[in-house]
C-alpha cells in the first residue's frame, strides 16, 4: 500500500503542473492519461478522489465524472431504473445488457458530461470505470469524448492495466486496443 500512496501523492502534484494541464510533451497527442491500479485498492482510490475533489489548495479545478453515476442518471432520465430488475427476470441478462447499451451509449454519456461546463485549466477525472462495466467501456468512451474535451486533460482512474497499446480491465478481461492515452504514473 505504501507504493500506491506514494503514486497517489505524485499524481496529486502532477495534475497541477502547467505541462500536464497544457498536454506538453505528448507529441501533439490528446491529453488523456490513465492511472492504473489493482482493483483490490478501489476503496483507497475512492478515498483519494473524494479528498482530491474537496482539496481547496489545488491550483486546478477537478471535475469528476463517475461513469456508474452517469449510467444511473441516464436510466433515470429514460425512466427505466425501476424496470431493470423485472426486465432482466422476464427477458434475461443478455437482452437487458444489449438494451441498456443502446440506451446508455457513448453519445448519451458524453451528453451528460457536457452538461457540466469546463474551461482551460480544469482536469476531467473519470471514475467508476469498474462499476459501470459492462454497460460502458472506457476505451470507446474516450474516443467519443475527444471532440468535446480536447482543451482539457482527461485523467482516468483505471482498475486494471495499460501497456501503451491496450487496456485490460481488472487485469482479467481480454485487452481492448487503445493507443491514444498515456500512463500517468
Amino acid at each position: 500500500m505504501g507504493d500506491l500512496m506514494e503514486r497517489l501523492n505524485d499524481l496529486r502534484e502532477q495534475i497541477q503542473q502547467p505541462d500536464f494541464l497544457k498536454g506538453k510533451g505528448l507529441s501533439n497527442e490528446v491529453n488523456i492519461r490513465l492511472f492504473c491500479y489493482d482493483s483490490q485498492d478501489e476503496i483507497i482510490i475512492r478515498h483519494f478522489t473524494e479528498k482530491l475533489l474537496t482539496d481547496t489548495s489545488l491550483s486546478c479545478r477537478v471535475i469528476e465524472y463517475n461513469l456508474y453515476k452517469i449510467f444511473l442518471a441516464i436510466c433515470d432520465e429514460k425512466r427505466i431504473t425501476k424496470l431493470i430488475a423485472g426486465m432482466e427476470e422476464k427477458k434475461g441478462k443478455q437482452f437487458l445488457l444489449e438494451h441498456l447499451k443502446r440506451i446508455a451509449d457513448n453519445k448519451a454519456f458524453v451528453r451528460k458530461m457536457t452538461e457540466t461546463p469546463h474551461k482551460s485549466g480544469d482536469v476531467i477525472l473519470i471514475t467508476g470505470v469498474g462499476e459501470a462495466f459492462p454497460f460502458i467501456r472506457v476505451h470507446a468512451l474516450l474516443d467519443a469524448m475527444q471532440p468535446n474535451f480536447s482543451d482539457v486533460p482527461i485523467l482516468v482512474m483505471y482498475p486494471g492495466s495499460f501497456d501503451g497499446r491496450a487496456v485490460k480491465l481488472f487485469d482479467k478481461l481480454p485487452p481492448n486496443s487503445y493507443y491514444r492515452a498515456f500512463n500517468i504514473i
